[in-house]
């Protein structure tokens, strides 16, 4: 079971829940100066196109509205589409001011848009990208479906890996750094308890 499974509903699952998300907001204080994790400056929300004029249309005026609320910030908004069908709406603080507040704020609105649309089904996960001391990536996934938050941790190498969000096979994760990493912040984001849900999403590009 992968999360595309999850996506085209053959399991029941919880709605978005916003207020959980923006619990990275606080909690990336903790990571960077207890844990010497620190924000890399980028998250991402990914979700399932439609191929319809309406639902186009509404992701154009979305971005506009993203980037515009990010022109006082600085923070910038681009989208790529994967091999699965996937697209990926990326937004990057400026070079050397991340602020997870900002882009925590900006993939709310993405959600919120795609909510409001009638399309909330189609949200997958939101992404947000971190580095610790050893200059390792460590990603903190935000299941929509779930309402949880989760570690990934690829392992060095691996993290452009081929792959896909449903969990295809795209190289090695650190499986012990990333229940470090659970012990550590179970106090302060909403962990998701069951660990097989803890989906690898290969090829993240941020």
């Amino acid at each position: 079971m992968g999360l595309r499974d999850i996506l085209t509903g053959r399991r029941q699952v919880k709605g978005p829940a916003p207020d959980r998300l923006f619990a990275i907001s606080t909690a990336y204080v903790t990571l960077q100066t207890e844990h010497q994790i620190s924000p890399a400056g980028a998250a991402a929300i990914v979700f399932q196109a439609l191929a319809t004029s309406e639902f186009e249309a509404a992701l154009r005026e979305m971005e506009e509205v993203v980037k515009s609320a990010g022109g006082d910030t600085g923070t910038s908004v681009s989208t790529q589409d994967d091999s699965y069908g996937y697209r990926w709406m990326i937004l990057r603080s400026p070079e050397g001011a991340p602020s997870i507040e900002d882009l925590a704020v900006g993939v709310n609105a993405v959600a919120g848009s795609i909510e409001t649309a009638g399309h909330g089904e189609r949200l997958l996960c939101a992404v947000f990208a971190f580095i610790d001391a050893q200059r390792q990536r460590v990603y903190f996934i935000y299941n929509y479906k779930r309402g949880y938050w989760y570690p990934f941790v690829p392992a060095n190498g691996t993290a452009a890996a081929a792959g896909g969000p449903d969990g295809a096979p795209g190289g090695q994760r650190s499986t012990e750094r990333e229940l470090q990493i659970k012990a550590q912040m179970a106090d302060e984001l909403p962990i998701e308890p069951e660990l097989e849900r803890w989906f690898p999403l290969w090829g993240i590009p941020i």
